[in-house]
């Protein structure tokens, strides 16, 4: 019997972990748009997000959050489909599915408890703030990488 890229779902787990206990330690700790000073260019900061990345459809009247939840589902569903399909030995492209799925479930469960995402990790260069984000968010982000990371790395293979 083959070993699939279902293995990787221990890292979807991890994910999925991290970021609903971060989450939860800051809107237990913290006021709305309260902020708490770490380094020069960093800071947590609790903002809630309720479009998708850069507050992308923040502005309407509520249906992006169904949307958006079925999204993270289609794409989690489809991505533990490809898992089933991947060899175990495939671990750039498991591991970037598996984060992909934790940090896309972990949004998601946010969405259906709150209506909004919690973001907290607010980095800064003087007046300039990037998009406050999360762990989820930091989850896919990684996954989309090792993605790209793994088509260039095997190119000559696929060809």
């Amino acid at each position: 019997m083959k070993k699939t890229g279902l293995s990787f779902l221990w890292l979807s787990a991890v994910a999925f972990l991290l970021d609903i206990g971060t989450k939860y330690l800051v809107v237990k700790n913290f006021d709305l748009y309260e902020s708490v000073n770490i380094l020069p260019i960093f800071n947590l900061t609790y903002v809630r997000n309720y479009g998708a990345a850069f507050s992308f459809l923040a502005e309407h009247s509520g249906w992006q959050k169904y949307f958006f939840v079925g999204l993270a589902l289609a794409v989690s569903i489809t991505l533990i489909y490809f898992l089933f399909k991947n060899k175990a030995e495939q671990k750039l492209q498991n591991s970037a599915y598996a984060l992909i799925i934790g940090g896309a479930l972990g949004n998601m469960l946010d969405r259906l408890y709150h209506g909004f995402v919690v973001d907290f990790f607010d980095f800064y260069w003087d007046t300039y703030h990037y998009p406050v984000f999360n762990v989820a968010d930091i989850a896919i982000s990684l996954g989309a990488g090792l993605l790209l990371l793994d088509a260039f790395k095997n190119k000559e293979n696929k060809q």
